[in-house]
């Protein structure tokens, strides 16, 4: 990957040497790997965004707004990322659903964090929202999946409808989420499931003490995550420091 100075991120902002590093993996070229990576469920089989039947209608809808170019590909909101391609199951916004679930008040305050299957990093048990799912629906059924704990009948706080710093993203594809905060009096049951490998309720005063209590026992926090705990730690009071 290229290093893009912040000057020239945004598209407006002309660059004729530019020359993003493609980060399509295998499995998302044609071929056997696209094949099973559709039959999987979790990618579109379409190899070229300007090929797309619905972009007009993906792009009306979606979360952050964003412009297509004139070959007919989506332009990520941010600017340039310096790498082009796909490594996300759609092209343009990749729509996610990330429940923020706290539980207890003060120094007792904990949040629910799941342990990443991919990368082994502690986030919130969050993920994409299907076709013609919506964005509560998904913080329900992401919550569910992952750590066992069900929440239909308790209605959160939207935090903030926003990009996300995925590490996946690219000039193309990339991820805007909704963060929903639920607040518990206190801890319930957790179990990991679906593509966790662990669950467990962190301290959660601030994200030095969050951060702190990962660092006990060599994890690591997942840092596209750290805005939107942020914006929780915003709402309830908390510190982000």
């Amino acid at each position: 990957m290229i290093v893009v100075p912040a000057h020239l991120r945004p598209w407006a902002v002309p660059w004729p040497a530019y020359s993003p590093v493609d980060i399509t993996p295998p499995e998302l070229h044609a071929g056997p790997g696209l094949a099973v990576s559709v039959a999987e469920g979790w990618a579109e089989p379409c190899t070229d965004p300007a090929g797309l039947p619905d972009l007009a209608d993906r792009q009306a809808a979606a979360l952050i707004p964003y412009a297509i170019d004139v070959d007919g590909w989506p332009l990520n909101p941010a600017g340039r990322t310096g790498k082009t391609g796909r490594n996300l199951g759609r092209w343009g916004e990749n729509t996610a659903a990330d429940p923020i679930v706290t539980a207890g008040t003060g120094l007792e305050r904990r949040v629910l964090l799941i342990r990443r299957g991919d990368c082994g990093h502690w986030a919130i048990p969050g993920g994409m929202v299907e076709p013609g799912e919506t964005a509560p629906a998904a913080l329900v059924r992401e919550l569910r999946e992952e750590t066992g704990v069900d929440l239909a009948g308790l209605a959160p706080v939207v935090l903030a409808r926003m990009l996300v710093a995925d590490p996946r993203e690219s000039d193309h594809a990339w991820v805007a989420t909704t963060a929903a905060l639920y607040q518990l009096t206190e801890p319930v049951t957790a179990t990991a499931g679906d593509d966790a490998d662990d669950a467990a309720w962190l301290p959660f005063t601030s994200l030095t003490a969050l951060t702190r209590a990962l660092d006990g026992f060599g994890a690591r926090l997942y840092d596209a995550h750290r805005p939107l705990l942020s914006r929780a730690l915003a709402h309830i009071g908390g510190r982000d420091a």
